[in-house]
């Protein structure tokens, strides 16, 4: 016998009642939630995903403004469009926190061509590395050596090195479930490899790009030189021409040809944007959320990290928006000059000591807009342990959005405030496709999701709202 369409309904209400329950017992139970906790945070899920503004900012950012390399005019373009997005949610406070930024600019296009006996001339897909020294207006042009580590170049020396161009060719480990565990392997040689090459007498550098994906596609990313070491030119090869590059040299010698045009200029004035709802009941203690403004001047920095701006500017506004009037001040922080240098997060941070500001909690938003799955947590030895404690025990609210908690990194820009004794927390969604677009041409407006976009922002909003009621 067919059921009766009310049948049917009944059964899915008691099915739904019967979760609820299951959910909110478990709250209720916690000392720390409670069943209104539980109606709350589904709020603002609801609120997020219907009534966001993330997802209209990011093509803004993404496709008005576009790349924005620190001390661009497209980077003081997206600082003027975030105050004034910021400006318009009727904020306590908005305000622009001045700090100087390094210039580095690409030049031209980079020119990296391999010759060998086997291909003949062949044009490589080449990016500059960040921070890099150019080349002469005429180039450069050596064999190549390849290695898989730092110490590698060591172990061979100034006799195998010198006069050469020393190609780093470890990839990221793809057995690695976490991807930012397989970038953190693999990204030594990107950041220091040219530093370590020039100490035995190498010329220039290039480096395998730092992702699991074989394609043509170059990623760039910031470098550093050590003090006292004689600054060469470095450029990120793709995995695929990196892939033959080792093949060829398989088989004999290759020479490569680099030209870039890439240089450091005058440091310029910029700013880190900042706005914040006042606490009504602790306002010392501040919760803020953040991500970095700035991005690399190839693609649009979408991901990375537009994706990580507006969700936190997105957290203040669906706060406001339910008439949310928190106890502790919530702050939104949007990081200047991370991609190299950092200059807007160690502005910061030496503003809020030298203020004798306490940040309860600070949660960063730098790792893609993708589906989120949790947190991770960091803080100082001396509190981790019993405030890492008091997180968890509000897995039960968090659990049925797929959502928890692990110990690990927290953020470039918010790691320096841990000696405030409150925690850091990184916003970790899903990290498998991040690396396909991190530093990389592709990373556009296209390449986010609205969805996923809007559930992070609910998320971030989550854990803000708990630490904003309960405390740490």
């Amino acid at each position: 016998m067919k059921p009766s369409e009310n049948n049917y309904k009944g059964a899915f209400f008691l099915l739904l009642l019967s979760v609820f329950m299951t959910v909110t017992q478990g709250v209720a139970q916690n000392e720390q939630g409670t069943d209104e906790d539980a109606f709350f945070i589904r709020t603002i899920f609801d609120k997020a995903l219907t009534e966001g503004k993330c997802y209209p900012w990011i093509e803004h950012l993404t496709t008005k403004i576009g790349g924005r390399l620190a001390g661009s005019p497209q980077a003081a373009a997206a600082v003027e469009y975030t105050y004034q997005m910021l400006d318009t949610l009727n904020l306590d406070k908005v305000w622009r926190q001045p700090c100087t930024v390094p210039h580095w600019v690409r030049g031209a296009k980079e020119i990296i061509r391999i010759s060998n006996s086997v291909m003949g001339s062949v044009e490589l897909q080449a990016l500059a590395l960040g921070n890099s020294v150019g080349t002469d207006p005429h180039g450069i042009s050596a064999q190549v050596v390849e290695v898989k580590s730092l110490d590698e170049v060591e172990e061979l020396g100034r006799e195998n090195i010198e006069g050469k161009i020393v190609f780093y060719n470890r990839p990221l480990d793809p057995t690695q479930l976490n991807t930012f565990a397989a970038y953190g392997g693999a990204v030594d040689q990107r950041g220091s490899g040219a530093s370590k090459a020039s100490k035995y007498g190498a010329i220039g550098v290039l480096v395998r790009s730092m992702t699991t994906k074989l394609d043509d596609v170059p990623h760039t990313g910031g470098l550093g030189y050590r003090e006292g070491v004689n600054p060469i030119p470095a450029a990120a090869i793709s995995t695929n021409n990196a892939e033959m590059l080792s093949s060829l040299l398989k088989r004999g010698e290759v020479s490569v040809y680099m030209k870039m045009n890439c240089g450091m200029l005058s440091p310029k004035p910029s700013y880190n944007v900042i706005g914040e709802i006042k606490g009504s009941e602790f306002p010392n203690e501040i919760i803020l959320v953040g991500g970095h403004l700035d991005s690399w001047d190839i693609g649009s920095g979408a991901h990375d990290d537009g994706a990580g701006c507006v969700q936190s500017m997105d957290v203040l506004q669906i706060l406001k928006r339910m008439n949310y009037q928190p106890k502790r001040t919530i702050r939104c922080v949007l990081f200047m000059n991370e991609e190299n240098g950092l200059a807007g997060a160690k502005e910061y941070q030496k503003v809020s000591y030298e203020k004798g500001e306490f940040h309860v909690a600070a949660i960063e938003s730098d790792r893609g807009g993708f589906t989120p799955r949790g947190f991770t947590m960091d803080g100082h030895p001396d509190i981790f342990k019993e405030k890492a404690k008091k997180v968890t025990a509000w897995l039960p609210l968090l659990e049925p959005y797929g959502l928890s908690f692990q110990k690990g990194g927290s953020g470039a820009d918010i790691g320096g405030l841990k000696d405030q004794k409150g925690m850091l927390f990184g916003f970790y969604p899903d990290s498998q496709r991040y690396f396909d677009y991190h530093h990389t041409a592709d990373d556009n407006f296209d390449a986010v999701n609205k969805r996923e976009l809007e559930l992070g922002v609910a998320t971030m909003t989550s854990l803000v709202f708990l630490i904003d009621k309960y405390g740490l």
